[in-house]
């Protein structure tokens, strides 16, 4: 009895939970919710780091990213090593999943209400890690952006929450990926609000900034709270020296247009090749980029850091910036499971530093300036391929803890964003890479605001239900309790909602009738569609166009066999919603 009866408690609680949930004012429980995502995330991206950093250190000698070392033979056979394990795990167990990463979670938070799977969450843990292991020219923050999401996900899936507060807890994976990532917090937070089109609201922000947080306090306590990248000071004191920022931004800007054009040209190519013939391609590009430039081999937050501490000659660096591009390119463009923020900074900082060192050539910029300019290169990459130019500067600011950088970095990144957009056409690297395999994403401010409310926040409780013929005592009592709907039974299931005003003018009009027919007496009747409790008010205008339904049932199996009807809904009252 006393397990049933704490079972009985749980139950209730949960479907307390549920309808509040539902409502777009909540803010306490998607704050709690945001918080348990972020702590998940947080464990599994620490897990993350400490697999591959460990299996680097390992494998690599000196020190983890020293790929250099290795022989050329290593060098080239290495990530074709990498790209056969990927390719035999995605064939054996994808089931059609191929699209990982940011590009991935934008999908499913646009056409799937953010729900993910596990087999997904594996297939991305595994492949991101064999990938930057064997030395593919890849990122790892968009693998943490997409297992702090499907983190999120699974644990909302797990406990049957609304689909708009799945979706909350998605994006509040996506921010504590970045933060874990990075040790950005505020970048995780912006990243998440900008790239996945969130509104701007204490209601978005407080559960986002809670999983940020979070993760981001795990990853401290596991990594440390240094900053990644260390820069000295730098303070813009005259107008002359933004005129070489200014290049700078225009160069980035055409750099990032040649990026997503090259990722977009390569995955165009690759169609045509079966997924394992697809990756093994990459591996052996990467492989041969690897032995001739190894560093460009797996994160190269090594030679990151050298760009930002010291002037390099023109010859590497420009050899440096074409085998980036072009390992990165045909890891990304073919199907390596890795991101492309890590590799996008990297690009940026040897263009800033190639511009840093023309500055100091020409203009009479002092020498220690240039690992200035290979941070403002950074930030400029990041914000044109992403097109989140926001997000950029704070990670740039948060990187380096280096305040100086916002305002000749808002220069550059607008500069680098527009002349990628405007100039080149060129739409962010997510938009592109969803739209190279085929899939889409559209932006629609009424639609986000539908997402957010759950038809249980929407629907209206006041009804009654009963099959369509009733005695005239059933149908009083029907009526005492002052119904605004009725559920109409036909064929032992609902199928028509009519007012309840409509049965109490049929009784008052009909005094002698002892039976009452619903589908015979004066009254507007609308055909009813089921829809589940955890759906959108946007999944239920799409289901009423899909079935051609005129109002909906809100319903959830509590147990076996058993249905369970919270409310009604009808286009008006969606309407009302959102206009509200």
């Amino acid at each position: 009895m006393r397990r049933t009866s704490s079972g009985n408690r749980l139950h209730r609680a949960l479907e307390s939970l549920r309808l509040r949930l539902s409502r777009p004012e909540a803010l306490f429980w998607p704050a709690v919710l945001g918080l348990l995502t972020g702590v998940a995330a947080g464990l599994v991206i620490v897990a993350f780091r400490l697999a591959v950093e460990g299996l680097q250190a390992t494998t690599l000698p000196v020190h983890g990213e020293n790929y250099e070392a290795l022989p050329v033979l290593v060098r080239l056979v290495l990530p074709l090593l990498g790209a056969v394990l990927i390719g035999l795990l995605f064939v054996r167990f994808a089931r059609g999943i191929y699209v990982l990463g940011v590009a991935r979670v934008m999908e499913r938070m646009e056409y799937h209400q953010g729900h993910m799977t596990l087999r997904g969450f594996v297939l991305q843990f595994l492949g991101a890690a064999i990938a930057i292991v064997s030395g593919h020219s890849v990122g790892r923050e968009g693998p943490h952006v997409y297992l702090g999401a499907a983190s999120g996900s699974l644990i909302g899936q797990f406990l049957t929450l609304p689909n708009n507060s799945i979706r909350n807890m998605a994006a509040c994976g996506t921010a504590a990926g970045i933060s874990a990532s990075f040790n950005t917090p505020l970048a995780g937070v912006i990243f998440a609000l900008e790239v996945l089109g969130l509104e701007y609201s204490v209601a978005s922000f407080v559960p986002i900034i809670l999983a940020a947080v979070s993760a981001n306090a795990l990853s401290v306590v596991v990594f440390g709270s240094d900053p990644v990248f260390r820069v000295a000071p730098v303070v813009v004191t005259s107008l002359t020296a933004l005129l070489p920022v200014a290049v700078l931004g225009l160069l980035v800007g055409a750099l990032s247009a040649a990026y997503i054009q090259s990722i977009k040209t390569i995955a165009g190519w690759g169609k045509r090749l079966s997924f394992f013939r697809r990756v093994c391609l990459a591996g052996v590009i990467a492989g041969i980029a690897g032995a001739l430039v190894p560093e460009v081999m797996g994160l190269g937050y090594d030679t990151l850091r050298r760009l930002l501490t010291e002037p390099l000659t023109w010859s590497f660096l420009l050899l440096l910036l074409l085998f980036k591009l072009l390992a990165t390119s045909a890891s990304v463009g073919l199907g390596i499971p890795g991101g492309t923020i890590g590799p996008a900074l990297f690009m940026g900082a040897i263009v800033g530093n190639l511009v840093g060192v023309a500055a100091v050539a020409f203009t009479g910029v002092e020498a220690d300036q240039v690992a200035f300019f290979a941070l403002l290169g950074m930030g400029a990459m990041m914000g044109a391929s992403l097109q989140a130019p926001l997000a950029a500067l704070t990670a740039i600011v948060e990187l380096t803890h280096s305040p100086g950088v916002i305002m000749p970095g808002m220069l550059v990144i607008i500069l680098a964003a527009l002349t990628s957009k405007e100039l080149f056409g060129r739409d962010s690297l997510f938009l592109t890479t969803l739209r190279a395999n085929g899939l889409d994403y559209r932006a629609n401010p009424v639609v986000h605001l539908l997402r957010r409310i759950g038809v249980g926040g929407a629907m209206n409780t006041r009804f009654a239900r009963h099959e369509q013929r009733l005695t005239r005592k059933q149908a009083e009592r029907l009526v005492a309790d002052g119904p605004e709907w009725v559920i109409v039974d036909k064929d032992s299931g609902p199928a028509y909602l009519m007012p309840g005003i409509a049965v109490a003018s049929a009784l008052s009009l009909t005094p002698d009738a002892q039976e009452i027919d619903l589908l015979a007496i004066p009254g507007n009747r609308l055909e009813l569609a089921p829809i589940h409790l955890q759906a959108t008010l946007q999944e239920a205008l799409d289901l009423m166009q899909t079935r051609g339904a005129e109002a909906l049932y809100v319903q959830r199996m509590i147990a076996p066999g058993i249905t369970h009807i919270y409310g009604v809904l009808t286009r008006e009252r969606i309407e009302s919603a959102y206009r509200y």
